[in-house]
């Protein structure tokens, strides 16, 4: 039991591990079926699978897995492999299945329209916790995000110094105008979010851009940034819109970017596109409230 309270600690905390179960054994081995070992983010383990170099070997793997967010399988012949051999053990086979222990994928949304409502929707049933803030008080209710973890009514100058995403939180700009979309952005390119997603035009997103860097803010900064936001689906409303950033997100989270139609525009245009696509019409993942 203590493993599983380990484990819903780590979550609480925002941390990562990584447990490693016996799944399969044959012959004799140091341990038994289903022993557990949780290895945590700062390289403590809690349980064992049977010490020596087989725990060693588990152990370095956890790390990777917690890494690459992905499950592994891991063999041991302790009958052929001389390695093995460390008085712990007793001759046969066993069969380690590695999974990470990943903390909640955060997503902040900012602004509390159309858009916000239906993303909300679909992004909770796809697992995100959810965070909604906007100016006003008559949007921002609990009444309209039923699925949020919290709901903040703040001004967004207010809400950026009290919230502080980390490294697995996601960040969702889809408020009602240009002006709070760049100040939010200035903050967000800044923070240690994992995702940073703006709504808009490719026009719009030029604008702030450019006015930003004009500003001082670094272009590199922008590389992270998904703007205009979402997957390139054709999106039209507000509900498919959701869809699309939804999709997104999900594979942000999974690491299944590469290949996939991003709308994202920041990171794969240089200065002088941005100037020959400055009249380019708008997306359909143009300002929607």
């Amino acid at each position: 039991m203590e493993i599983y309270e380990q484990i819903v600690q780590l979550r609480r905390e925002g941390r990562r591990g990584a447990v490693a179960t016996i799944v399969n054994v044959r012959g004799s081995i140091p341990s038994f079926r289903t022993a557990k070992m949780l290895v945590r983010d700062d390289g403590s383990i809690v349980g064992t699978i049977g010490g020596g170099c087989v725990e060693a070997e588990v152990w370095q793997a956890a790390r990777e897995v917690m890494e690459s967010e992905k499950p592994r399988t891991l063999t041991f012949d302790l009958n052929q492999d001389p390695k093995y051999d460390t008085g712990l053990v007793c001759g046969g086979t066993l069969e380690v299945f590695i999974e990470p222990v990943l903390p909640p994928a955060i997503l902040y949304v900012f602004g509390a329209g159309h858009v916000a409502i239906n993303l909300c929707q679909v992004a909770a049933n796809a697992g995100f916790d959810l965070i909604v803030t906007d100016d006003r008080t008559s949007y921002a209710t609990k009444e309209r995000f039923p699925a949020a973890r919290e709901v903040h009514a703040l001004d967004f100058d207010e809400a950026t110094r009290k919230l502080d995403p980390n490294e697995t939180s996601y960040i969702v700009i889809v408020t009602r105008g240009h002006r709070d979309d760049m100040r939010l952005l200035r903050w967000a390119v800044r923070t240690r979010a994992r995702y940073i997603g703006m709504i808009g035009s490719k026009r719009k997103v030029i604008e702030i851009f450019k006015t930003l860097r004009e500003e001082g803010v670094h272009a590199d900064l922008f590389d992270r940034v998904h703007a205009p936001i979402g997957l390139d689906i054709g999106a039209v409303t507000p509900e498919e819109i959701a869809v699309a950033i939804t999709a997104e997100l999900i594979a942000i989270r999974r690491h299944a970017g590469a290949g996939l139609p991003h709308m994202s525009w920041f990171h794969a245009q240089n200065s002088q596109s941005e100037a020959n696509d400055a009249d380019a019409p708008a997306t359909a993942l143009d300002d929607h409230e």
